[in-house]
Parts: C-alpha cells; sequence; structure tokens
C-alpha cells in the first residue's frame, strides 16, 4: 500500500497499529505468570509478530523497538532493570524479528525466482525505470535489500531457489 507520495510510511504504521491491536487482544494470556514462558513466546509469535510482519516492512529498527517493548512487556521487565534485550528473547525462545523477516524475505525471493521467466513477477524484478535519477542516494529496492541478505546469509541465487535450504 502506498501512499500519494509513493512512500508506504502509512502502510507501515497500519501494520504496527494492527499488531499492538493483537498484543492488547492476547494480554491477559500474553503476561500470565501460569502459562509457561515459552508458550507465551510462541503465542506472540504466532499471532502478534505475524499480524506485524504481513505486507511491506521497511522500517527494521522500528519492528525492533516495537517487538522488544512488548517482550518487555510481556515479561514485565522495565528498561530501568537493564535486562538485555537477548536474554529476554531467549527465556521466550524467540528469534530476533529482524532475522525473521530476512528469513521470509528469503522465501519470497525463492517464490519469485522459481517463476517461469515469461511471468509477470520476474518481469517486474528485472524491470529498470527510464529517466533522469534524482539528486541524492538512490532508494533502497526490494531487489537489493534482498540481495544483500543473501550476501549476509552467504547464499546464491540457486541457494534461494532450493527450497530444503
Amino acid at each position: 500500500m502506498l501512499s500519494v507520495d509513493r512512500y508506504a510510511d502509512a502502510a507501515v504504521e497500519t501494520r504496527i497499529r494492527i499488531g499492538w491491536n493483537k498484543f492488547r487482544q492476547l494480554v491477559p494470556l500474553l503476561t500470565n505468570k501460569d502459562i509457561s514462558l515459552i508458550v507465551r513466546g510462541r503465542l506472540y509469535s504466532s499471532y502478534v509478530r505475524s499480524s506485524v510482519l504481513h505486507g511491506r516492512k521497511d522500517n527494521e529498527v522500528e519492528l525492533q523497538w516495537i517487538e522488544m517493548r512488548i517482550v518487555r512487556w510481556m515479561r514485565g521487565v522495565k528498561l530501568q532493570d537493564r535486562v538485555p534485550h537477548k536474554g529476554l528473547r531467549e527465556r521466550l525462545e524467540l528469534d530476533c524479528i529482524i532475522s525473521v523477516l530476512l528469513q521470509n524475505r528469503l522465501l519470497w525471493y525463492g517464490h519469485v525466482l522459481r517463476k517461469e521467466d515469461n511471468d509477470w513477477m520476474n518481469k517486474c524484478m528485472g524491470y529498470e525505470v527510464e529517466g533522469a535519477r534524482p539528486r541524492g542516494r538512490p532508494k533502497k529496492t526490494w531487489r537489493k535489500i534482498v540481495e544483500k541478505g543473501c550476501q549476509a546469509c552467504k547464499m546464491n541465487r540457486y541457494d534461494a531457489m532450493d527450497r530444503s535450504r
């Protein structure tokens, strides 16, 4: 969902708002001390995180900040307690939202690569916009972000196409 000025800020804000609403619906379960941390982590991952990650996800820093706010609330830990993020996530058996986001991108990238060459998705991936580029740093494209993710995971194009990997 793009706004008139071709940015997805409204879409990101909407996904975050939906995630908070899902969390508020589940607060009695997610903050219940009688339910194990692992079960609470799985509930969070399947309901709240999946609703936040659905759709367009550009602002990784904001997603990470929101996730840690929710995890701290679930655990009953305040910022003043100075408990590291990694420790909070380990007790809930949660992966970092950035790594989950990268996995989702690479899964979708493999899906797109497995399509036929004349498919519209492959045509869109290879499309180059004609005309003069505006001043300043170029905007991040989905393809550049995915290629950077592939480099970080030491994968190539053929590894992304392999479903078993």
